[in-house]
């Protein structure tokens, strides 16, 4: 009840938080208040369209892996809130989440009453996240942005170490309509002196980072160059890498994610780590690399929940993250037949969405997850109809009754006909499914 309690608190903050408003000035004066406890402890800062969230919890891995205490700081959640804050590897408890949101609920109304607009729903959590990092304490503050870079609440730090992911169109017209526009929000989180990791990006996005980072002396270390993939090999449970770092290469590297893109993601954290530890002088140990590597996990990424028929569950919910996901299918997967089930939020490009999805899958199943933002069923079920034709789609209502429709139709394939469901189309609907289908 207690959580319950919080968690209709900062609901009444929600409508606002998809509402981008270009200050920081709510966030800062809520940290002026308690302390500033954000300058309590170094931070690396990520970015980018998808990717965030595995990579943040690798560079988690890692640093765990070197004998540091962690804080994690990411968004959205699949199952519960509190994954958003996590200390050393672990979510906060509930009832650690409601105390300190309590401790921080006095300052938030006093930020209130000097402000014409409230704090939203993302700058309290954020708050809470610095505070709690402070109480812990931690060594390293891992922090993905909410949305964009720039006016986004976690740059009141001024990273040492920022991440770049690739850039693609999403959040379209919050963060602009071109590859440029959004790019240039997104390099809001290179700051004066950081070393800031880029993944391979897109012509246009790349040329508007670099000019950030010579702007602000800030030291370049780019995918393809100063490091990357060097091997890949697909293997049980996930893949075999090879990754040139910037202190060295690092073989023989068990990562238990399956896809290309999460091997990139992989050597953007590795380039990271070494960046923070020792500023890409040396190589780091790599037995702890390998032991950091080997005991990362990211729910709701090409998850396998269950077998017979083989289901995942895959949270990309945009056109940019539905190509990873279709290529980490054809790599680590041979599904013969493969039914999705696809519930996304109205602000998406679905279409386009769909389009990627329809050369991987044999049948789809359109249904609808909980959030108030979501697409309604019917609308989705024409635009899917349009894609795959009417023959290939089934709609159902509600998530579970499209579970158990697209279960159905993988299970008239047989035991060997190499069938399975993928539920995919958002992260709420990723973690909606893993809630249903009872993952832990």
């Amino acid at each position: 009840m207690t959580l319950e309690r919080v968690l209709a608190a900062l609901a009444s903050r929600y409508p606002s938080e998809d509402k981008m408003v270009p200050d920081l000035d709510r966030i800062r004066l809520l940290l002026d208040l308690l302390g500033s406890p954000q300058r309590s402890y170094p931070a690396i800062h990520l970015t980018g369209t998808n990717g965030k969230t595995s990579t943040a919890r690798m560079i988690d891995s890692l640093v765990r892996a070197f004998g540091l205490r962690p804080g994690r700081y990411t968004s959205p959640h699949l199952d519960s809130i509190t994954e958003r804050i996590t200390i050393d590897g672990d979510p906060l408890s509930d009832e650690r989440f409601a105390e300190v949101y309590d401790e921080l609920a006095p300052y938030v109304e006093l930020v209130d009453s000097r402000s014409p607009v409230p704090m939203t729903f993302f700058e309290v959590l954020t708050g809470m996240a610095f505070a709690a990092f402070a109480d812990a304490p931690v060594d390293v503050a891992v922090l993905e942005v909410g949305l964009g870079g720039l006016w986004d609440a976690t740059n009141v730090v001024a990273a040492g170490t920022a991440v770049v992911l690739p850039i693609g169109l999403d959040h379209v017209p919050l963060l602009g309509t071109t590859l440029a526009e959004i790019a240039t929000e997104k390099a809001g989180i290179i700051h004066e002196g950081a070393t800031v990791v880029l993944a391979a990006q897109p012509p246009e996005a790349a040329e508007v980072l670099l000019h950030r980072a010579a702007e602000v002396g800030a030291t370049v270390a780019r995918e393809g160059l100063e490091f990357g993939v060097v091997e890949r090999r697909t293997a049980v449970g996930g893949q075999l890498l090879t990754l040139q770092g910037l202190g060295g290469r690092y073989e023989d590297i068990f990562l238990p994610l399956h896809g290309p893109h999460q091997a990139a993601n992989a050597a953007a954290a590795l380039a990271a780590v070494e960046a923070f530890l020792g500023g890409g002088q040396g190589q780091l140990d790599p037995d702890l690399v390998r032991q950091g590597f080997l005991a990362v996990s990211s729910p709701g990424r090409l998850e396998v929940v269950r077998t017979s028929p083989t289901v995942l569950v895959d949270a990309a919910h945009n056109p940019h993250g539905m190509a990873a996901t279709v290529a980490s299918l054809a790599d680590a997967f041979s599904f013969t037949h493969l039914v999705a089930v696809f519930a996304c939020l109205g602000d998406k490009d679905v279409h386009t969405m769909l389009e990627v999805l329809e050369p991987a899958v044999s049948r789809i199943v359109v249904t609808e997850n909980t959030s108030p933002r979501r697409l309604p069923v019917e609308q989705l079920r024409e635009l899917a109809e349009e894609v795959f034709g009417e023959d290939r789609v089934h709609v159902e209502d509600r998530l579970d009754d499209a579970l158990d429709t697209a279960i159905g139709l993988a299970d008239e394939q047989g035991e060997y006909g190499g069938s399975g469901v993928l539920v995919t189309g958002s992260v709420v609907t990723a973690g909606e499914a893993r809630t249903l289908l009872r993952v832990r």
